[in-house]
């Protein structure tokens, strides 16, 4: 399994690789979704991708956008987000996200959603 983890504070990259790691994935971190999108053009095929949404350059709702857009349906997503707001779910959810994890989080939740995308066993 591999996941690509998109935000802009190096912190959070390196928990969630942490995490990932432990639940054996490999990890591959980009800081927006710019960078995002070339490792996902560029790079092996990613199972998982878990996008910030505010970030420079392009937020993560434009990376899922653009992705959905140009054909990555196979990568499940999973906003990783403080944005608690249900608009911003919903707008998230219609763009083809999968799931949605609210910041801060524990490893359990993470665990949590992985199972229920059906990338690890509960």
């Amino acid at each position: 399994m591999r996941a690509l983890i998109v935000d802009d504070s190096r912190f959070i990259r390196t928990h969630l690789r942490s995490m990932l790691t432990e639940q054996g994935m490999e990890c591959e971190e980009a800081s927006d979704g710019l960078q995002g999108l070339d490792l996902l053009r560029t790079s092996a095929d990613f199972d998982l991708a878990l996008l910030d949404w505010n970030m420079p350059a392009m937020t993560g709702l434009e990376m899922l956008r653009q992705m959905r857009a140009e054909g990555f349906t196979n990568v499940k997503v999973l906003m990783v987000t403080t944005e608690a707001d249900n608009d911003f779910i919903l707008s998230a959810l219609e763009a083809g996200a999968d799931e949605y994890l609210m910041k801060p989080f524990e490893a359990a939740a993470l665990a949590d959603k992985l199972a229920m995308l059906g990338l690890v066993e509960a």
